[in-house]
């Protein structure tokens, strides 16, 4: 038995199709939502919580709880030391001796009197730290 491919059967079976696809039902209008009319989406500030939260308001403080921004240029001098924060009584500190120098002078800076930078002078000072948590 041969099943021929006739115009009368591709008509109906495409009629068929034509149908099943312009009534297939469609939820979009059947959604509701039951919240006021003015629904928003929280902001980070309201639902931060805990040291999210903590670092957060410090930021707003202009407070730097994980000394991530470049930090505050001071003279230099025995008198007016650049701070260097730590949560330590040590540190690692880098000293770039010239503006357009590309070398990195690295010493350790102890907790006590200001030292130098064993290139250019600059003088440093280990001020204690304490993380927001």
């Amino acid at each position: 038995m041969t099943i021929s491919s006739s115009p009368a059967l591709h008509i109906s079976l495409s009629g068929c199709l034509e149908r099943s696809a312009t009534f297939a039902p469609s939820r979009q209008g059947t959604l509701q939502f039951s919240r006021s009319s003015q629904p928003s989406i929280p902001s980070d500030e309201e639902q931060a919580t805990g040291l999210e939260r903590k670092v957060m308001q410090a930021m707003e403080k202009g407070q730097d709880p994980y000394n991530i921004l470049q930090p505050k240029r001071y003279a230099g001098t025995k008198e007016d030391p650049n701070l260097v924060p730590s949560i330590s009584s040590k540190r690692i500190v880098g000293c770039i001796c010239e503006e357009d120098n590309s070398c990195v002078i690295w010493f350790w800076l102890h907790k006590g009197e200001p030292q130098r930078c064993p290139s250019c002078g600059a003088h440093y000072k280990l001020v204690p730290h304490h993380l927001p948590h």
